[in-house]
């Protein structure tokens, strides 16, 4: 303990140094661990599934989604599924006039199937920076959903997301390679 003068109210005994420094230690290292927890949410499987199949996002795990098959070792192999993905010049996210019809047949699939929802993921080549790409595969993502709900899809059965220059379907170093990778893919789900 420390004596420390209190002006005129005389002598005040305090705790000081390094033992309020361990306090304070021990302190935010209980927080940082009471935040970690490594608990999925009651009745989410294995797979990160709840118990009717959806993720967090409402997607469900066994789409056609980039992700899954990068982690199943399956992407770019036949992960189509129902709807065709569109693509994008160079550092642009403006829709092609050959998509629209790309998108038009989109948007009658889901029109036919009201009980699908769909992830549109936004895609770059590994030219730009990360954050660069993240943001322009977000721009690209959002201008399908756009151009989906001008046609009449609802908005609450879309979601979007980027993956800029991260899951790429070709990894060469060419033209051709990166007019692949700079796309939207359309992850269908139940």
């Amino acid at each position: 303990m420390i004596r420390v003068h209190h002006g005129r109210d005389g002598w005040v005994t305090r705790a000081g140094g390094w033992g309020c420094v361990a306090a304070m230690g021990v302190l935010v290292m209980g927080l940082a661990l009471g935040g970690c927890s490594s608990k999925k949410p009651a009745g989410a499987g294995a797979n990160g599934l709840n118990g009717n199949g959806m993720n967090e996002n409402g997607m469900n795990g066994t789409n056609g989604s980039s992700l899954s098959g990068m982690q199943n070792g399956t992407l770019g192999q036949n992960q189509q599924g129902p709807l065709s993905d569109i693509h994008f010049g160079y550092n642009d996210s403006a829709i092609q006039a050959q998509d629209s019809e790309v998108l038009k047949a989109n948007a009658a699939w889901l029109t036919n199937h009201p009980q699908s929802r769909v992830q549109i993921e936004g895609h770059c080549d590994d030219r730009g920076s990360e954050e660069y790409n993240i943001a322009l595969g977000a721009r690209r993502a959002q201008a399908a959903k756009d151009y989906l709900a001008t046609l009449g899809i609802g908005a609450d059965r879309m979601s979007t997301i980027s993956y800029g220059k991260e899951l790429p379907l070709c990894s060469d170093e060419t033209d051709d390679c990166w007019a692949q990778n700079r796309r939207d893919h359309f992850a269908v789900s139940q």
